[in-house]
C-alpha cells in the first residue's frame, strides 16, 4: 500500500511538472499590434477622465483621436506611439505588455 501511495505521489508530482510550463508559456503570450491598439485606447481614456482637469488634457485628447485614427486605418504602430504620446502628456506611464 505504501509503495502504491508513493508512486501515485511522484506520478502527480510529475504531472504537475509537465504543465507547468505550458501554463507559463501561455501568459507570456504578446499581444498583437492591434490588441495593443485597444488596450492603450482604455488606458488612455481612463487617463483622460482621470486628469480632466490637467492642463495638457486638450492636447491628450486630440492625439488620442489621432491615435484612434492610425489604429483603425491599420496603421497601428504610428496609433501606438501617439496613444504613448498622449498618456506621456497626462503623466501615466503606457503598458508595455
Amino acid at each position: 500500500m505504501r509503495n502504491i501511495l508513493t508512486m501515485s505521489t511522484l506520478i502527480l508530482t510529475g504531472a504537475v511538472y509537465l504543465t507547468a510550463p505550458v501554463e507559463m508559456s501561455m501568459a507570456d503570450e504578446t499581444l498583437t499590434r492591434s490588441e495593443l491598439c485597444s488596450r492603450l485606447q482604455q488606458q488612455t481614456q481612463q487617463a483622460i477622465t482621470e486628469h480632466a482637469v490637467a492642463k495638457r488634457a486638450a492636447k491628450a485628447r486630440v492625439l488620442q483621436r489621432k491615435a484612434i485614427k492610425f489604429c483603425a486605418s491599420n496603421k497601428q504602430a504610428q496609433g501606438i506611439r501617439t496613444f504613448a504620446q498622449s498618456l506621456k502628456l497626462l503623466g501615466v506611464q503606457p503598458i508595455d505588455d
